[in-house]
């Protein structure tokens, strides 16, 4: 358990896209049941406390991150305890998407306060991804709350979209993929996805080639530096025949 916090603590980033990973693969195992509700309500709550860890260590300000963590926590609880009431719905997407989107700031200013690029950094570009997608997909739930019928699907057309369907349509359009069977019908949809599309070329325009230029350059420090510690260490042996040949010269006649 102690190496486990250690470990937590030195690489915030890297627990939380593995925690956010997992989410993606276990919410299909936990289906659309006030139960399952329930516990991926818990689930997101162990997401939240690992966001603001990760902000901890950011140049971006805590206690923005407690002011919205607040009202998600207890909008979570309240949306798994009553999950037909519309209004606990609507107002636990908003919230969750402008925590997510603070915790995507937070991530993306950790990554650019220096020109040194650790580890965790390495982590925090795929951390910021899932969090920008969880970010739009809770946009895309506050959207069809709003506005009905705003999203169409290959099945059950009439049904509102679920969480895994609009993490899906989120994912996809982040990536440019175009691999998602469910189409924004409604102006204000579309205007959301067009969003999310720019955000995500913009993302790989600028954050991830940055990252990729100072990992770049670190590599060539090292080898810069690797070069001048053997340059150093190698020092050139004398030279036998000149060191006898300058004897005999010096010899009397």
């Amino acid at each position: 358990m102690t190496q486990w916090l250690r470990l937590t603590r030195q690489h915030p980033s890297a627990v939380l896209l593995f925690v956010q990973l997992l989410g993606i693969v276990a919410y299909p195992f936990l289906g659309e049941a006030p139960v399952g509700r329930a516990v991926f309500g818990t689930f997101a709550l162990v997401v939240l406390a690992i966001a603001v860890m990760a902000i901890r260590m950011t140049p971006a300000l805590s206690w923005v991150a407690v002011l919205l963590g607040g009202p998600v926590i207890v909008l979570t609880v309240l949306e798994a305890t009553s999950p037909d009431n519309e209004a606990f719905a609507l107002w636990s997407a908003v919230f969750h998407a402008a925590f997510y989107f603070y915790t995507a700031f937070a991530l993306i200013r950790y990554m650019f306060s220096d020109t040194v690029v650790t580890t965790d950094e390495v982590f925090a570009t795929g951390a910021t991804f899932t969090v920008l997608a969880w970010a739009f997909a809770y946009v895309y739930a506050a959207t069809q709350l709003i506005w009905p019928d705003s999203f169409n699907a290959a099945v059950n057309t009439a049904d509102p979209r679920s969480w895994t369907e609009l993490l899906f349509l989120s994912v996809t359009t982040l990536t440019s993929t175009g691999l998602s069977d469910i189409t924004p019908i409604r102006p204000h949809a579309r205007s959301f996805v067009m969003i999310e599309q720019i955000a995500g070329m913009l993302y790989l325009a600028l954050v991830v080639a940055r990252i990729m230029a100072l990992l770049s350059a670190r590599a060539t420090r090292l080898s810069a530096s690797h070069e001048e510690v053997r340059a150093e260490a190698w020092t050139p042996e004398p030279d036998d025949d000149r060191a006898e040949g300058s004897g005999t010269d010096a010899a009397p006649s």
